[in-house]
């Protein structure tokens, strides 16, 4: 895909990991440079995640006191709608308890072994993106998290299905996620969206056609962003139904083919600041 004139936007949604953060998990000089300039001329950013709310602040504290904090974060794959500034969830779509269930059992015979977890949200009048009573992510005995900030409470099989989740998640470190992800689909077709962020061996499931594109509708239509020509960066395929939502969806060059075949154009990665290449075309 090569560049074509388009812009300039209205506002800009971008995935996290992989996309506008370094691999260092840091935001580099030159995008928050562009994201400045951006903001000063009335277009902000929303953050697209597939990240519980708790893990939003290392990433929106970088950008804290500056003309482009981030106001909003559409979290754990859209199924969450949170306001950063009021620490608040807004919008919880979650999977019932007796589907928990059967997805977490659909995903014991397709995967035998495969560690099992489930984020789940508060209430949205909570004041606070945290649950003091129900632990925000619990998992099978023995689940070897995906990230290096393990934060999952261990459970017995009937307690992680005890509660609504946003997100049910199985793990199998070892395989890719886009096998993971080919054999789970057919047994929970109608029951559950699958998706995935990294292709190590991680998928996650959530409501059906709860994604980062139906999130950000529901933000859209229910505050005052600009959101009448929006661009979209991403770089896997949970970032598919973003990129299409855009007016202009950007792929990282980096990124999952899938996430590739999606967008309109290709960036180049986050390790060559892809996001403030293409956002200094207007800014």
């Amino acid at each position: 895909m090569t560049e074509t004139f388009w812009g300039p936007p209205t506002l800009i949604t971008s995935d996290v990991d992989g996309t506008l953060l370094d691999d260092r998990e840091e935001l580099t000089p030159r995008t928050r440079a562009a994201l400045e300039r951006a903001r000063a001329a009335g277009v902000e950013l929303v953050l697209a995640t597939g990240r519980p709310p708790r893990w939003i602040p290392q990433v929106a504290d970088q950008l804290a006191g500056s003309p482009a904090a981030v106001r909003y974060a559409v979290c754990a794959n859209g199924a969450i709608v949170y306001d950063v500034v009021a620490d608040r969830i807004l919008h919880v779509e979650a999977l019932p308890p007796d589907v928990v269930r059967v997805l977490t059992e659909a995903i014991g015979k397709r995967l035998p072994g495969a560690g099992l977890a489930a984020e789940r949200a508060g209430t949205v009048a909570q004041a606070g993106a945290g649950d003091a009573v129900t632990a925000p992510f619990v998992a099978s005995v023995g689940y070897e998290h995906a990230w290096l900030n393990p934060d999952h409470v261990e459970v017995s099989d009937e307690q992680l299905y005890a509660a609504p989740a946003v997100k049910v998640l199985a793990r199998m470190p070892g395989m890719s996620s886009r096998d993971m992800a080919h054999r789970v689909r057919p047994a929970v077709d109608g029951l559950a969206e699958v998706t995935y962020s990294i292709d190590t061996g991680l998928i996650e499931l959530s409501v059906p056609k709860v994604h980062k594109a139906s999130g950000l509708a529901w933000l859209a239509a229910n505050t005052d962003l600009a959101a009448a020509n929006p661009i979209a960066f991403g770089d896997m395929p949970n970032d598919i139904e973003m990129l299409r939502w855009a007016g202009r969806g950007f792929a990282m060059g980096h990124g999952d083919a899938a996430a590739i075949a999606a967008a309109d154009e290709v960036a180049p990665p986050n390790y060559e600041d892809g996001l403030a290449q293409v956002l200094e075309r207007w800014f």
